[in-house]
């Protein structure tokens, strides 16, 4: 497999990631951090602006899983590139978001 097929892999997984919290607080109706607030990244939107914010990070990394889906012999490597994608934007939001969320109380 082409190794761009591998870097489509991992952004798909940063994507989904990244979609998730923003998706989750906006249908609950909580204030969040994106990047359209004031500042960028630590001021909050709106629940509706985090849940198109976070619609469009879904689709876009479902979107990519789709066209780039992991299969073939090379498949466990496809889902482990994934998974690491997920994996490094999930600690580094959490991270991120801990800072900004402990500074705002």
């Amino acid at each position: 497999m082409p190794w761009n097929f591998y870097l489509l892999e991992f952004f798909s997984g940063l994507f989904l990631a990244n979609g998730v919290p923003h998706f989750v607080q906006g249908i609950c109706g909580h204030r969040f951090q994106t990047p359209f607030a004031t500042p960028p990244g630590v001021g909050e939107s709106s629940p509706v602006v985090n849940v198109l914010w976070g619609f469009a990070n879904l689709l876009t990394g479902i979107l990519l899983l789709k066209f780039y889906l992991p299969n073939g012999p090379t498949a466990i490597f496809g889902w482990v590139v994934f998974g690491g994608g997920v994996l490094l934007l999930s600690v580094m939001t959490a991270y991120r978001f801990g800072i900004v969320r402990s500074r705002t109380r």
